[in-house]
């Protein structure tokens, strides 16, 4: 079982007994549906037929020109729609020869489709400004070093922004590796399936590889997270315009056609008018946008305040602390490591997270991912009410998470007296 469905699992337990507990672990959008793509999947409901295993004509050309607005210009003959972007990192994963390079930390799925596909994965430490890419230098060595073993390191994953950091590399990060790639010959495989949740474009630019290494990326998005639709599993890959492209994305839809055949009808649907990106569509982006920034820069300077360092969130809904400079006081409550930090926060502070081990990091890191998009409610009324609100920070339930996170991470900095969390009524969240 995933570290992110056994956590939920103990948090649903622990309610059930009574006890008030703030969810941050689970990394979901947790806001209500767009009222035009529910429209979309109704029109969709009689596309009963099977379809072409890449997807229909209509919904490769949308997804084409989404990302021709992003400076990839891209055929729809190289375009494969799929029932969610891990079920193409899975396919990919097994369709690309060697070993794989992923970041520490990095997204729980990433080493373990690795290794269903049989693959030696290397984690590369991330650099000190951001997330979801491997520090350049520390890449080098660990090819070399990888070789040197007799291992054949060929694929590099990168997610920007990043799951779980809540960052995104900048600019020069991204050219920097991008020259590392063609000078080790490495295959890119971008990760962008938060890249429309940029918190600020104009400040800090997103730079994809594939805008620099054309002929030796692969870019999988998706909806699950810009447009929170994660129950509806709508992903999408762009295969490099080469030889090799046009060869992987004929193994990748084998691979599919023997697995998941292709994408439902009805969300094909849906995925046109999606990635088709209507006024519309874009202006309830734009507010998404802007309540996970809120939310998630409020998280950030609570964790800075509890004694914590962080890097500041650029992207999406994480934030990801380390208690380093805390590490003695933590001593003296038995907490040595992520998975015993995870789970004093939760017993006795009533806070949930997941500890960075479970992303690849070091056991013995004070760090873990706190999910900040948890916070906006546990039913549809209560997300709305934090997506419509001039400000966020100020709706009752919004807030009253906030405040309970406060307080847990001034008892871990000793702050506080040590309470157990109270037994009332959950502040937000539903067991999922």
């Amino acid at each position: 079982m995933s570290p992110n469905l056994a956590l939920d699992e103990l948090v649903a337990q622990r309610r059930a007994a009574g006890e008030s507990i703030v969810h941050l672990g689970f990394g979901e959008s947790r806001l209500p549906v767009f009222p035009g793509l529910v429209e979309r999947l109704v029109a969709g409901a009689d596309r009963n037929a099977y379809g072409p295993v890449a997807g229909d004509a209509a919904v490769r050309s949308a997804v084409a020109g989404y990302f021709a607005r992003r400076g990839l210009p891209t055929d729809p003959e190289h375009v494969v729609v799929a029932p969610g972007s891990k079920a193409l990192l899975l396919a990919l994963q097994a369709a690309i020869p060697g070993d794989v390079l992923v970041p520490e930390p990095c997204w729980v799925t990433y080493a373990p489709q690795a290794r269903l596909a049989g693959k030696r994965v290397f984690g590369v430490p991330i650099p000190a400004e951001c997330g979801g890419v491997p520090d350049p230098d520390r890449l080098r060595e660990t090819i070399r070093q990888a070789r040197q073993q007799g291992y054949d390191p060929r694929l590099v994953v990168l997610t920007s922004p990043d799951n779980p950091t809540g960052t995104h590399a900048p600019p020069d990060v991204v050219k920097t590796l991008a020259m590392i790639a063609e000078e080790e010959d490495l295959i890119l495989l971008s990760d962008e399936i938060y890249r429309d949740l940029v918190h600020d474009p104009a400040a800090t630019p997103i730079l994809s590889p594939a805008e620099l290494a054309r002929s030796r990326t692969v870019v999988i998005t998706g909806l699950s997270k810009s447009l929170a639709l994660g129950g509806w599993r709508i992903g999408a890959a762009r295969f490099p315009d080469t030889a090799w492209g046009a060869q992987l994305r004929a193994d990748v839809t084998g691979y599919a056609s023997e697995s998941w055949s292709t994408l439902a009808g009805p969300m094909q649907e849906v995925a046109t008018y999606a990635f088709g990106e209507p006024p519309e569509l874009l202006e309830r982006l734009a507010r998404d946008r802007g309540l996970h920034r809120a939310v998630a820069r409020a998280m950030y300077d609570i964790v800075i305040h509890g004694g914590a360092e962080c890097r500041p969130p650029t992207g999406g809904f994480y934030v990801y602390p380390d208690f380093e400079p805390l590490r003695e006081t933590l001593a003296g409550k038995s907490v040595v490591g992520g998975e015993s930090l995870q789970r004093h926060l939760l017993e006795n502070c009533g806070v949930a997270v997941l500890a960075g081990v479970h992303f690849g990091d070091d056991a013995r890191a004070l760090r873990f991912r706190a999910a900040t998009s948890m916070l906006y409610g546990a039913t549809r009324a209560e997300q709305q009410a934090a997506l419509d609100a001039p400000d966020p920070l100020a709706v009752g339930h919004v807030r009253a998470a906030l405040d309970a996170v406060e307080a847990g991470f001034a008892e871990l900095a000793g702050l506080s007296p040590c309470h157990p969390p109270p037994r009332s009524p959950a502040l937000t969240g539903t067991p999922h």
